[in-house]
């Protein structure tokens, strides 16, 4: 029961660091640095951006691993996870909507952190046309916020798992 409270721990451990640096970047870094000039902006998001990039992912990979683990102290096996049966159930559908969620969000986080993101930065630092830049960031901002809003819903999710 010790290692599955520390394995439990550390899953939950991974997903405030995930979340509460998402909620950070969006509640504290956006509108601090909002009135800065585009240039020191981009420059800083590209900082702050790389630096969480690294801890996101390290997150996400322990979250996945300790998920795993956790799935089989609740008796849930290779076989169950093969067996169509197993996702009939109600422990199976909350799963199956708690990983597709998932797989959306590292879809979507994998999008923002090495498509979009180095994208804007790469327009908002050639200012040659500002309002396109802008805009661009503003869409880079929804995606972001979507991403955390399912992060939201998978806690919610896994909150319902295990009861």
């Amino acid at each position: 029961m010790t290692l599955f409270y520390l394995v439990l721990t550390l899953h939950v451990l991974a997903a405030v660091v995930w979340i509460g640096g998402m909620l950070f970047l969006t509640l504290v870094a956006v509108p601090a640095f909002r009135p800065l000039e585009p240039p020191l902006r981009a420059r800083l998001f590209t900082l702050v951006g790389r630096q969480f990039r690294w801890v996101g992912w390290t997150s996400i990979a322990v979250l996945i691993s300790t998920g795993l683990i956790i799935l089989t102290h609740y008796g849930v096996g290779p076989g169950d996870i093969v067996d169509a049966s197993f996702w009939g159930t109600q422990f199976g559908s909350r799963l199956a909507f708690k990983a597709g969620l998932v797989a959306l969000m590292l879809l979507l986080s994998a999008f923002h952190d090495f498509v979009l993101g180095p994208r804007s930065t790469a327009l908002s630092q050639g200012a040659a046309n500002p309002q396109r830049a802008a805009a661009f960031r503003r869409r880079v901002g929804w995606l972001a916020r979507l991403t955390l809003v399912l992060a939201i819903i998978v806690v919610w999710t896994s909150v319902g798992l295990t009861r």
